[in-house]
């Protein structure tokens, strides 16, 4: 699990509630059936062609973070790169179109529907008559009653990740002929159309060895457009090549090369051919972009080398690279630009194909120790945070809706989404410094010396994980101490908030992910905020205090490649704190230890990190907003639910949404959940993830995909002399 996504099903959800029983009940009540449908903020965007034009045949190389350590989904290290092997490779009774809604997928399904509902849920599944595994044997019930045992959880030798749903199946079997199978309930799911999806064949979970073992690096026997022929991790290569007893459309491409590569080198393999499809960051859109537009990047490489040294560092910085990467000599610095300008040229061949993931960047609010545990405290950082400033600060730049997310269970599009936000209430500083106040922090309170370890959550290991960080001390500062608003050469720092007032600056420059390059110094407008950065303009001038200890909260970090943006986030919702009298640590630690060591251990106050949607949320979303159950041992299971903070209430909900088969009446229970969730103030979702893929300018199908589950036999690259067409018709 990265600190800035979470996989998909492979990985399950979390969340939490608050006791706020003077919230109206209108607010709580969530919104009817009878609500007009909500619509994706963003299409996705493909390059959709009809498949008589693309060509027959070639090998799309598309870029992965790793090769994946196994190819079972259920497995607890299933990733990304599971996922997508198994979309290729294996049967899915549904699969989600562009609104994130699951649909029946032809090729393996006639048919899919409850057929009683007393004395028990039954569902009759209609295989399509030429489904068969690569070994020629018929895809059938034999298959389902073998993932249910291995799934189930009656056995624990299976070491599965999850069974959600297939531990309320009490039996499968034959239907009236082979073609037919017959799923019985031992009590309602409404989600029942995420069961079996993906289907493997019996080999893989017919035994516990087979399941533990035999899927972790090759798939024998599969049944999709794909077939896996070798896992390389010598070359970091997952090859798929055409299934020759596919029955459905036959793949155009010939194979499909997963290749792992670095999340900070994607601009440079796609420059060098190594891939032609890639998932990338803000900074590498932003270089596609620069290399498609006439005239190109221009070049400082000029006059026989008599460019100055200075020169050649203020056109880097300007162009992407990093500070410590002028720190060199003239002749070197020479040989990187001329890299880059060579790259930039090839660069020329991509395009950028941008859409919103289907997951969400959320503040979290550890409420198990600190200042958090205090629901008020909670709901006042809430109210203080301007969410669609902070949309806009991540997304207007790349040219996407900003629209901040107003559900913790579903995404604009999808069936469950509403706007629940109102539970908590719109964002309101006066609110805000009066929910601290009737909280008991009060401003000049005498505030007591303390030691470090006492200022935020989990700070037992904070003076360890700051030796752990990359940073050391400079991975930790304060925002808002006054006294320490100059830099050791006693230049003075701006705020963040000073900053983001130079308007147009500030979203320009986050067009590279929140990079801004000026002189040698670094920082954004709104961005960052170096060690010691003074009071924003309008803020509270003295700390709020309680109990003789001032108010800080500790906001933790990761310190990697592609964290520009979570930083510039972090910088914003920081001067937004600071105005209601809320200070925050800043402490930046290493990608390795961010979700590990700080998020799933609770040693945080603040955090930055997203979770996927999901079209099942009653089953997918309960873990992350379960109540924190003590265990035995004294220790407590908090499932995935990071912030620690949930109801009886909440969790209610979600067990009456997921035990009803009235789809309205569920939608209805899972907002009403949402609006539980917003009320406690245990998470505050913020925006939805931009999607930036680069892509060869010729393949189609492919990109940025948004909801829709990926088409992979239609992926191709276009025919000679074909267009591409904003509405193509169906191939």
């Amino acid at each position: 699990m990265s600190h800035d996504g979470v996989g998909s099903r492979a990985v399950l959800r979390s969340a939490a509630f608050l006791t706020a029983g003077a919230l109206a009940v209108s607010l709580l009540a969530g919104c009817g059936s009878d609500e007009e449908t909500s619509r994706p903020l963003a299409g996705q965007d493909i390059d959709l062609v009809a498949r008589d034009k693309v060509a027959e045949g070639g090998t799309l190389k598309w870029a992965v973070d790793a090769v994946p350590e196994t190819l079972n989904t259920f497995q607890a290290d299933a990733d990304a790169g599971t996922t997508r092997v198994a979309q290729a490779v294996l049967p899915s009774m549904f699969r989600l179109d562009a609104a994130g809604r699951p649909v029946a997928n032809p090729a393996y399904l006639e048919s899919a529907k409850v057929i009683e509902t007393e004395p028990r849920q039954v569902v009759l599944y209609k295989l399509n008559q030429q489904a068969v595994w690569s070994d020629g044997r018929e895809i059938g019930a034999a298959d389902f009653v073998a993932q249910w045992r291995a799934l189930s959880g009656r056995d624990s030798a299976y070491w599965t990740a999850r069974n959600a749903g297939y531990d309320r199946i009490e039996k499968i079997e034959r239907g009236a002929n082979d073609l037919q199978v017959r799923v019985t309930f031992s009590r309602p799911y409404a989600d029942w159309k995420s069961l079996f999806s993906p289907l493997y064949p019996k080999d893989v979970m017919g035994t516990p060895d087979a399941f533990n073992d035999g899927a972790r690096r090759k798939l024998n026997v599969t049944a999709g457009p794909f077939k896996v022929e070798k896992v390389d991790t010598a070359t970091k290569d997952v090859v798929l090549t055409r299934n020759p007893r596919w029955w459905g459309k036959p793949a155009k491409l010939n194979e499909i090369v997963l290749h792992a590569v670095d999340r900070d080198k994607r601009a440079a393999a796609l420059a060098d051919g190594t891939v032609d499809l890639a998932d990338i960051d803000p900074a590498e859109a932003e270089r596609i972009n620069l290399a498609s537009r006439q005239g190109g990047t221009g070049t400082p490489l000029q006059g026989a080398g008599k460019t100055s040294a200075k020169k050649l560092r203020s056109w880097a910085l300007a162009h992407g690279f990093e500070a410590d990467e002028v720190k060199v000599g003239k002749k070197k610095l020479r040989r990187a630009i001329t890299r880059y300008l060579e790259q930039q040229e090839k660069l020329h061949a991509f395009d950028v194909r941008k859409s919103l993931e289907p997951a969400y960047t959320q503040l979290a609010l550890n409420g198990a120790a600190g200042p958090l545990t205090d629901e008020r405290v909670r709901r006042a950082v809430a109210r203080a945070i301007d969410r669609a400033e902070l949309a806009k600060l991540v997304l207007t730049p790349l040219g996407l809706p900003a629209v901040p997310v107003g559900s913790h269970l579903a995404l604009s599009g999808q069936a469950d989404y509403a706007d629940n936000s109102g539970a908590l209430g719109a964002p309101d500083t006066k609110e805000a410094a009066a929910l601290l106040a009737d909280a008991g922090w009060v401003l000049g309170g005498p505030v007591k010396e303390q030691k470090k370890a006492e200022k935020a959550a989990g700070a037992e290991s904070a003076k360890k994980k700051e030796e752990e960080s990359d940073g050391g001390d400079d991975g930790q500062y304060i925002v808002g101490e006054d006294d320490k608003g100059r830099d050791d050469k006693g230049k003075h720092h701006e705020s963040a908030e000073e900053k983001g007032e130079k308007g147009d600056e500030g979203g320009k420059h986050l067009s590279r992910d929140g990079k801004q390059y000026s002189g040698g110094q670094g920082g954004a407008p709104g961005a960052y905020a170096p060690k010691g950065t003074a009071a924003p303009a309008g803020a509270v001038t003295g700390p709020l205090a309680k109990d003789g200890k001032a108010l800080a909260l500790r906001f933790v970090l990761p310190s990697g490649p592609g964290s520009e943006t979570l930083n510039s986030v972090a910088e914003r919702i920081s001067a937004m704190l600071e105005k209601v009298g809320i200070r925050t640590t800043i402490t930046k630690v290493s990608d390795e230890s961010y979700f590990k060591d700080h998020v799933a251990a609770g040693d945080y106050d603040l955090a930055l990190y997203s979770w996927p949607s999901s079209a099942f949320p009653a089953t997918d979303a309960r873990p992350i907003y379960a109540k924190p159950v003590p265990a035995a041992d004294g220790s407590v299971n908090v499932e995935q639910n990071f912030t620690r903070v949930g109801t009886d209430q909440v969790d209610q909900l979600f067990d009456q949404a997921a035990s009803t088969l009235d789809e309205d009446e569920a939608r209805d229970l899972i907002r009403k959940a949402d609006s539980r969730i917003w009320a406690a103030a245990g998470s505050l979702p913020l925006y939805q993830r931009p999607q930036l893929v680069g892509a060869r300018n010729n393949l189609v199908n492919a990109g940025a995909f948004g909801f829709q589950t990926p088409v992979y036999e239609d992926m191709g690259f276009l025919k000679k002399g074909a267009k591409v067409s904003p509405s193509p018709s169906a191939g």
